[in-house]
């Protein structure tokens, strides 16, 4: 089956589909509606063959849609849109760390958290994906994991109390989900130059790997 898959991220929305080597993109952004999604998707990726999609997206995805509207991205009822009859094939659609996270597993029991605009968090356990708000919950001084482990909490604190938070943040996630190992993904996990134990970098192309498998028959 030929898969097209698309990653929308606050920045840029990046594709890439069965038997392409290289990515596409255009920008993405407050003023990027699900209309305009689709339509530049679909312009990107119109000398592809795709008979399926496989959509990551920035917030909570609960049976194939968005559970809510997306913070950084433009307002166009992204949780009714019909992505099926525009791209006129089956969809998949799951919160873009978890499908960052399908990429990069490795069997047993793994924890994704991607370091980027926001803290995004998914464990996998045997197969089966649990995708999680994490980064809602309570850190310190009224505030959450995603409000200093995300780029807000990066630009605020800088860079080497910012680390100093995420090896925190991993060792309290970790004692509580028992994981056997931590992806740390999103583009901050650039700026770590040394890593908590039981831990290793993703990549962020893990996204298409992941949008692949979606579609695998388990």
């Amino acid at each position: 089956m030929n898969i097209l898959v698309i990653d929308i991220g606050g920045n840029n929305v990046k594709i890439m589909a069965t038997g392409q080597s290289e990515k596409r993109k255009f920008a993405s952004g407050p003023d990027l509606t699900p209309q305009r999604m689709a339509a530049g998707v679909k312009e990107l990726a119109a000398d592809w063959n795709y008979e399926a999609v496989s959509i990551g997206f920035p917030g909570p995805v609960r049976n194939n849609r968005p559970e809510r509207e997306p913070v950084n991205l433009g307002k166009g009822d992204w949780i009714d849109f019909d992505y099926e009859k525009t791209f006129g094939c089956p969809v998949k659609m799951i919160n873009d760390a978890a499908i960052q996270a399908l990429g990069s597993y490795e069997g047993g029991k793994m924890l994704f958290l991607g370091l980027g605009t926001g803290l995004g968090t998914t464990l996998i356990d045997d197969h089966h994906i649990v995708a999680m708000e994490l980064g809602h919950l309570p850190y310190k001084k009224g505030q959450t994991f995603e409000d200093y482990l995300g780029i807000q909490g990066l630009n605020k604190t800088g860079k080497k109390k910012w680390k100093i938070n995420v090896f925190t943040v991993v060792e309290k996630l970790k004692a509580a989900l028992l994981p056997d190992y931590i992806i740390l993904g999103g583009g901050n996990s650039k700026k770590l130059t040394e890593l908590p134990p039981d831990t290793r970098l993703g990549d962020n192309l893990n996204a298409f790997k992941g949008g692949f498998r979606l579609w695998d028959k388990n």
